[in-house]
């Protein structure tokens, strides 16, 4: 069997898009000496000192106990120190796993290090508990919940209770020593707030959470707060400007010897800053959002990559996130910005369409086409004008079921086939099946 490092170079030296690159196997490899990962929803990275372990991020609620069970599979040293990248549930929620771990073992708790706003983070997603539950009940979809949704463990409190604020925190750089080794943490924004990404001294390794996840960077999350493309593609430029021996992604794949590390942190830089370039130039020329979001488009080649593939987040929902950031949230169209309650609004166009059957029928019409994306404005109109109407919601579950197939993005899929399902359940019907067909 290919090791890890092999698997993985293979994938970018061949620009491979048949394998899974992002695995959740839940098995340890060793990838160096004194270096360890275990693949995850959200990866654990551990390197063994002379003092005990160092583990970057403690993976997700539903995974930490396999997590930990794969690193007592390769060594009993206790867990000196535990790094937050940053603070999403699926990099902190496994935090009690090692918390009891020490515990059984008659051990001092682990240390816990983090940005300094990771504890606002915690506090935030502690006041929108409910919220945060149901985006990603959204996101992960009712046919992932037995994979991704699971390892996210959004069935219960979103942030585990048993779940730590950091013992120590940073705000720019800090350097940890722990057993002779030393780490030196910096702090960039890009997906988070508060980020941390970590350079192994004297090793070459950097340790990048969701600096690169093996997906087009998720800097676009519909449901989410603001992402910072720009300063997400400074971040990978100082990485590569290291000439890093290991790239080591809280998701996905490492990347191994300098060559590779440039390329891939460099190539994904360039698609950031490609987007937030071309929204500023419209932006400038007093363009309007929507022309931006169907006009602005990442090249086919860069999107091809494995490492850029648009399975996660889209550069779509991106363009609306920089737009959002340099522009605000109004879309340009005067119309909308002390709108109409939208029922209102579908309601006056059923009745000039003489109903909400003609609505539906084009919408069913238009799916055959391959217009989904109108198909679902129309449908939309016919739900919201008659929100009690059998048929209206059988036709609304298949539009949104062919929007779901049609989709590339595991974001786009979970907020379609929910709606799929919630009109399946309005027209007393059985809710469409999907399968996974795509390596995340």
């Amino acid at each position: 069997m290919m090791d890890l490092i092999s698997y993985a170079n293979d994938v970018i030296d061949t620009r491979r898009t048949d394998v899974p690159t992002n695995r959740v196997n839940l098995e340890l490899s060793v990838v160096a000496d004194d270096l360890a990962v275990v693949e995850a929803f959200s990866h654990s990275w551990v390197v063994r000192t002379a003092d005990g372990l160092v583990v970057f991020d403690a993976s997700g609620e539903a995974t930490g106990q396999a997590v930990v069970r794969a690193i007592r599979g390769w060594t009993d040293d206790p867990v000196h120190t535990v790094v937050y990248t940053h603070g999403h549930v699926d990099h902190v929620g496994g935090a009690g796993a090692f918390l009891a771990d020490a515990e059984a073992h008659g051990r001092p708790r682990p240390r816990f290090v983090g940005h300094t706003n990771v504890t606002g983070r915690f506090a935030r997603y502690r006041d929108t508990n409910g919220y945060n539950t149901a985006i990603n009940r959204r996101q992960f979809g009712p046919s992932r919940r037995r994979n991704a949704g699971a390892a996210v463990g959004f069935e219960s409190a979103f942030l585990p209770t048993v779940t730590p604020d950091p013992d120590v925190t940073f705000a720019t750089e800090m350097t940890l020593e722990v057993g002779g080794e030393q780490f030196v943490l910096r702090h960039d924004r890009g997906e988070t707030d508060d980020h941390a990404w970590t350079e192994w001294v004297g090793r070459g390794v950097l340790f990048v959470g969701d600096m690169l996840i093996w997906n087009f960077p998720n800097c676009g999350n519909p449901q989410k707060v603001l992402r910072f493309p720009a300063e997400w593609a400074a971040a990978l430029r100082k990485m590569a400007a290291l000439s890093p021996s290991l790239v080591a992604p809280a998701h996905g794949l490492p990347v191994s010897e300098a060559h590779r590390g440039e390329l891939v942190l460099t190539s994904t830089a360039e698609a950031l800053e490609h987007l937030v370039r071309e929204v500023i130039e419209s932006l400038n020329a007093d363009g309007t959002m929507e022309d931006a979001i169907h006009d602005i488009q990442v090249p086919d080649d860069v999107l091809a990559l494995p490492w850029l593939r648009p399975f996660y987040d889209e550069p779509e929902f991106v363009v609306r996130n920089i737009w959002r950031t340099y522009g605000g949230w109004w879309d340009g169209n005067p119309a909308r910005l002390l709108p109409a309650r939208q029922r209102d609004v579908a309601r006056e166009v059923a009745a000039l369409a003489g109903g909400v059957a003609p609505l539906v029928a084009r919408s069913l019409a238009l799916v055959e086409a391959g217009d989904t994306r109108l198909a679902g404005e129309l449908i939309e109109m016919a739900a919201l004008a008659a929100p009690n109407d059998r048929s209206v919601h059988e036709a609304r579950s298949a539009v949104y079921a062919a929007k779901r197939l049609a989709a590339t993005s595991l974001m786009a899929k979970g907020i379609f086939e929910a709606a799929a399902f919630q009109s399946a359940e309005a027209a007393g019907i059985e809710p469409p099946t999907f399968t996974r067909t795509r390596p995340l």
